[in-house]
């Protein structure tokens, strides 16, 4: 039986930036650091503090897990901006959003109310957007979608 999500994967354009953006400009715990066998692949995960069962892993891309012709298309598109990677939950969205931005975050919107929180978005180093929300205790359907 599934009991829940233990790993899930980011991919990024280089590992060593990508690990000192999520754990110094986001705050992340690193949980790996670790190169699979001699010359093998790097395994670098971090998470946050208050949820440990759950690893993010910063996978570099042109690892085996791909052929050369889609590594190069998944870094066009990570580089290019279009890959959404996961919603961060926070309980002071607005308070985030200056801290990070002060630490140099993209943030590609601003905190804004909507049905289900306040949500603003935000780039990593690589491309990747992310969500980072403060939930509702319930829907406000008064809340504008857009």
């Amino acid at each position: 039986m599934i009991k829940g999500l233990g790993i899930s994967t980011v991919w990024v354009l280089d590992q060593d930036s990508a690990k000192e953006f999520f754990t110094g400009k986001l705050g992340l715990e690193i949980r790996t650091d670790m190169t699979l066998g001699e010359g093998g692949m790097r395994w670098i995960t971090v998470g946050t503090k208050d949820q440990p069962e759950l690893q993010i892993a910063l996978m570099a891309i042109g690892t085996s897990a791909q052929d050369p012709e889609s590594g190069e298309h998944l870094r066009a598109l990570v580089a290019k901006g279009v890959l959404g990677a996961g919603a961060f939950t926070t309980d002071d969205c607005e308070g985030d959003y200056q801290r990070l931005s002060a630490k140099g975050v993209t943030f590609l919107q601003e905190p804004q109310k909507r049905p289900y929180g306040i949500e603003a978005i935000f780039r990593d180093d690589s491309g990747n957007w992310f969500s980072l929300t403060q939930p509702f205790a319930e829907r406000d359907e008064s809340a504008d979608w857009e």
